[in-house]
This record gives C-alpha cells, sequence and structure tokens, in this order.
C-alpha cells in the first residue's frame, strides 16, 4: 500500500510512519523538520521518501506532491497529520499572529494537502483520507480555543469531503486519543506522562486505519483503547 502522511518528523506521525513501513507498505512523508527528515531517509531508504515541507505553503505542498507520487499514480492512503497547538492562555491573550499560524498549519495545510493528492485518488476512485482530529475537535477545554476551532473544523471539512467523495473511497476525522507527546505536555506538563507512548499508539493505530474503508466514510472515529479516561 501506498501510504502519504504528513508531520512525520515527530510525535505522532513519527511513530505511524515507522509503523507503516514496519508493516510492509511504501511510505511518502512530510514535515518541517529537517534533521528529522535526515533521520528519516537515513533510518528508511527507497522506495520510501520524506522531503522538508511546510503544509501551510501551497506551492511547497504541490511541489512535494509531484514528487512523492508518480504521474498517473494516486495514494492509497492519505494521512492528514501535521498539526501544532497554541500556547495555553485565554484567547484574549493569543496574539493575531499565533492564531494566524494555527489556522495556516492545521487547518489551511491539511486543504493544502487534499488538493493535491485527492483528485488522482478521486480519478481512480479509490483511497481513504484520514485527517487528524481531537477530543477537542469533539469537546473543548480553556485555555486552547484556537486548537480547539481547527479540530472542530476538521471534522466539519471531512465530513463535507466524504459528501463529495466518489463511491469506493473514504474521508475519515480520527481521534487519535491521548498520547503522551509534546504537544500533550504543552498542555498538561507533567501530566501526559500517565498516557502511552507514541509507539506504543501507533501499534495499535496503524492496524485500526490500516481497515477503515468505505463503510466508514463521513464517520467521526476514535483510534480504539486509547480514548480519554477523564
Amino acid at each position: 500500500m501506498k501510504i502519504v502522511i504528513t508531520g512525520v518528523t515527530r510525535g505522532l506521525g513519527r511513530a505511524l510512519a515507522g509503523e507503516f513501513i514496519r508493516l510492509g507498505h511504501t511510505v511518502a512523508g512530510c514535515g518541517r523538520g529537517a534533521d528529522g527528515i535526515m533521520d528519516l531517509r537515513l533510518a528508511h531508504g527507497e522506495p520510501h521518501s520524506f522531503e522538508v515541507v511546510d503544509v501551510a505553503n501551497p506551492t511547497k505542498v504541490g511541489i512535494w506532491a509531484a514528487k512523492a507520487i508518480g504521474p498517473g499514480e494516486a495514494p492509497d492512503l492519505l494521512v492528514n497529520n501535521a498539526g501544532i497547538m497554541n500556547t495555553p492562555a485565554p484567547l484574549w491573550k493569543i496574539s493575531a499572529d499565533e492564531f494566524g499560524r494555527l489556522m495556516d498549519v492545521n487547518l489551511k495545510g491539511v486543504a493544502n494537502v487534499i488538493r493535491e493528492f485527492v483528485p488522482a485518488m478521486v480519478a481512480a476512485k479509490r483511497g481513504v483520507i484520514v485527517n487528524l482530529s481531537s477530543g477537542w475537535g469533539r469537546s473543548v477545554s480553556a485555555d486552547v480555543a484556537p486548537y480547539c476551532a481547527t479540530k472542530w473544523a476538521i471534522e466539519g471539512l471531512t465530513k463535507a469531503l466524504a459528501e463529495e467523495l466518489p463511491k469506493g473511497m473514504a474521508a475519515v476525522p480520527l481521534n487519535p486519543g491521548v498520547i503522551d507527546t509534546a504537544m500533550l505536555r504543552q498542555c498538561w506538563a507533567d501530566g501526559a506522562a500517565s498516557y502511552p507512548k507514541a509507539e506504543a499508539w501507533a501499534k495499535g493505530a496503524a492496524p485500526f486505519i490500516l481497515k477503515l474503508g468505505p463503510p466508514h466514510n463521513g464517520q467521526s472515529l476514535t483510534v480504539p483503547g486509547f480514548e480519554y479516561q477523564g
């Protein structure tokens, strides 16, 4: 299976890319961290490919897409994982620049990637698009309003996309659950340590994602076993 995934230089994206490769699939990934991309290239040679790309830049996404998937080819699975968190604070204390950056990466970035990769999938009338949502895409908490806004938007965007796809395809907004990552520690500090690590999560998440298909189109799903236990 040919898999395209964004945000592979750290956290869930890196763990998921590694697990997909371990399971025998071909991964084309991108991330903003040059050092992380170099590490992935050294660890996983061809046919896998990794590029430094900021998904908020539509031109760079287009260049990456042209290299990642050959002419006339389409990914079997597209995972929009790249995302950032705001500095926890009340909404009125978050600068316009920081708010805008979250929108650019978490929302516009997803649209940029879909715009470049999905047309070939639609032409082939096959493939699954998984857009990473969050528990905060279906609920809210104080001090993360910008992040909540982007993930609620991902839920709506993905459900609308699901209505537009031809039969044989699927678009799924997926809540990964609660995992000990740098992003979670940004919000919960050491409280994140009691949750599973990204590598353990990926071993459950990868098989679950690989089984998604047309029957799941438009469904808001959560990786089983990693739901928030509040």
